[in-house]
């Protein structure tokens, strides 16, 4: 293979399937107004995608928790 991959895992009540589709939007946010620029996972999806040619992906399932993925290629 040529890429790493790094998974980062939590045991939280996972993500739903109508957020789940709006994580790596810019300026998306669960916090209510004012607490917090949504900006986070925008940026690294940008960073990972674009500044480095690689993927990153969100597995989740409802009580069970979520799984991203960044899958980076070698040089």
């Amino acid at each position: 293979h040529n890429e790493v991959k790094i998974s980062i895992s939590d045991n939280g009540d996972g993500i739903p399937e109508e957020l789940k589709k709006k994580i790596f939007q810019p300026f998306f946010t669960t916090k209510p107004a004012g607490e917090g620029t949504g900006l986070g996972l925008s940026l690294s999806f940008d960073i990972v995608t674009k500044g480095h040619g690689g993927h990153m992906t969100v597995q989740t399932e409802s009580g069970k928790g979520t799984t991203f993925i960044i899958s980076l290629p070698l040089a």
